[in-house]
């Protein structure tokens, strides 16, 4: 996943941990930064420093959509489920 200032077009971060196709992407109330990938995780990451805070298990194929608000996260995967994490 690329960070890249809006204003300038300057790389600001790379991060990096997926194994496979980074597929989706959300950002939390608090700025952190969800991204699902075809290696099956979710991963959240810190938006001050890109720093991976967690990785999310459970699906058994791609991770294809997210969606994030104050109390919760989604997860759309191509196992055909919608899984629901709790955002702490």
């Amino acid at each position: 996943v690329k960070v890249w200032c809006g204003s300038s077009g300057d790389l600001l971060q790379t991060l990096t941990g997926h194994s496979g196709c980074v597929r989706a992407l959300a950002i939390g109330h608090d700025g952190k930064v969800y991204s699902g990938s075809d290696d099956r995780t979710i991963k959240v990451w810190s938006g001050d420093d890109g720093a991976l805070v967690r990785t999310l298990t459970g699906h058994t194929h791609w991770v294809w959509s997210l969606a994030v608000n104050k109390v919760h996260a989604y997860s759309g995967s191509m196992d055909r489920t919608i899984r629901v994490w709790v955002c702490s």
